[in-house]
């Protein structure tokens, strides 16, 4: 039986992708998959102190172990915080409304 494992570490950005294999000895922590990976030599813009963590999208901290398989996402920073978004999308289709319904009640 081997004393080995595979995992793979995962980041995007919104023009490129990253899925990379590890291979690391049982017992090892998401924070080894993602040194020995070679990411943050790849992406130097990845910080691990700001930057969520998860395994298949769930979160976990750096120190979780990792085990056979598991998919390892660094997360990249929100732009917009998604209640502000809903707000913005709202006012705007609020802001619609009116002139749609103007257009469907037209005559033809």
């Amino acid at each position: 039986m081997s004393n080995k494992i595979k995992v793979e570490v995962a980041y995007a950005k919104p023009d490129q992708q990253w899925l990379l294999q590890v291979e690391l000895e049982k017992g090892s922590t998401i924070h080894d998959a993602i040194l020995h990976s070679g990411i943050l030599q790849l992406c130097p813009d990845i910080d691990l102190k700001k930057q969520k963590i998860g395994i298949f999208s769930k979160s976990h901290q750096l120190i979780d172990l990792v085990n056979e398989s598991d998919r390892i996402e660094i997360y990249r920073p929100l732009l917009i915080d998604p209640k502000e978004s809903r707000r913005v999308k709202a006012r705007v289709c609020l802001q619609l409304i009116p002139r749609l319904q103007k257009e469907y009640n037209r005559p033809k």
